[in-house]
């Protein structure tokens, strides 16, 4: 007789290995920030592993790792923008609402139709990395015109050149190890002849939702 279900060892895989990879991660993109780091930016490894996690492994592993992580980078490293009466602040949840939305968009990227294959991943997260940039970019412009500070802010081009392009490098090589992590020694395991999306249906997604 079986102590331990499938279904249970499939929820303590997947909480051990995303506890291990979430602290490894951090902790690299923290300790070593100029080891990854081209032309002032820094590759950010826990945004892409969010990404990754989203587009392999569906909905809630994208959505619960962001959380997660953004909650991690929130409370270590939260961002301050500069008030509109012109006193530095700090931010609250922004590294949550962006992990979040990274992972929620990788889950969404095309996945059923591509099958989330490993070629299609890297595309993945190039096109959540320029949103987050594209996004970014708006926001602090904007905000930035209101608190009286836009000549302090990249021309477009220019944040084009030295901003979106190293940024969209970084991300992308630092998803190739990534990917070969998550797929082969990732929370949910690929093994057998089942197609992907109904092993996810049946180790991945589902898991969160009886822990």
């Amino acid at each position: 007789m079986r102590i331990v279900s499938d279904t249970t060892n499939a929820r303590i895989r997947k909480i051990v290995v995303y506890a291990v990879y979430i602290i490894l991660l951090t902790s690299l993109q923290v300790s070593f920030p100029e080891t990854f780091s081209f032309l002032g930016q820094t590759a950010d490894i826990t945004f892409v592993f969010v990404v990754l996690a989203g587009y392999f492994n569906g909905f809630w592993d994208g959505a619960i790792v962001g959380f997660i992580c953004g909650m991690i980078r929130d409370v270590f490293s939260p961002p301050a923008v500069l008030g509109l009466d012109g006193e530095v602040r700090v931010t609250a949840f922004i590294g949550v609402f962006t992990l979040f939305s990274a992972g929620i968009i990788g889950a969404s990227f095309f996945t059923r139709r591509m099958r989330r294959n490993i070629p299609f991943s890297i595309v993945a997260v190039i096109f959540t990395t320029f949103c987050y940039k594209v996004g970014g970019y708006l926001i602090i412009f904007g905000w930035s015109s209101m608190a009286g500070t836009s000549s302090t802010i990249y021309e477009p081009l220019t944040a084009l050149v030295y901003s979106f392009l190293p940024q969209l490098l970084l991300n992308t090589l630092a998803a190739i190890p990534l990917i070969f992590f998550l797929r082969f020694l990732g929370p949910v395991s690929f093994r057998g002849k089942s197609k992907k999306d109904q092993i996810i249906e049946k180790q991945g997604e589902g898991t969160w939702l009886g822990i």
